[in-house]
């Protein structure tokens, strides 16, 4: 009795790769939406500066980011002090509180549907 044996590990291997890679799409286009929500929620939105920067971008075989490039973010996700007094020619007005506290939207939006994304790469990778 002889047996040949055939290895499938090529092709499986990228099939769970072009898995992933459909399924980190669709998750990071999920998230950027719950992120642009949560802002919105917050009443953090003065010109959509802000909404309109968010973006998802996959890096790697397993790793979507989220996130924006507008240089004010960290202080709007973590709060900030700042002096009053001072004019802001941005917003055309002088600074009143010493503290403005933070209104969390990155991490809140993506830890509240950490649930929803994981379901998503679960069922995507079922064979």
């Amino acid at each position: 009795m002889s047996f040949k044996f055939t290895s499938h590990k090529r092709e499986i291997s990228e099939e769970i790769k072009q898995r992933m890679s459909v399924c980190l799409e669709v998750v990071g286009s999920m998230a950027e939406g719950h992120v642009k929500d949560k802002i919105e929620q917050n009443h953090s939105v003065v010109s959509g500066t802000l909404v309109g920067s968010i973006t998802h971008e996959k890096r790697g075989i397993s790793t979507v980011a989220v996130g924006t490039n507008v240089k004010y973010a960290p202080y709007v996700e973590l709060g900030h002090h700042q002096k009053p007094g001072r004019y802001v020619p941005a917003i055309k007005k002088r600074l009143v509180r010493s503290y403005v506290p933070a209104k969390p939207f990155l991490r809140p939006a993506i830890e509240g549907h950490a649930h929803v994304y994981k379901e998503v790469i679960k069922q995507g990778m079922k064979l």
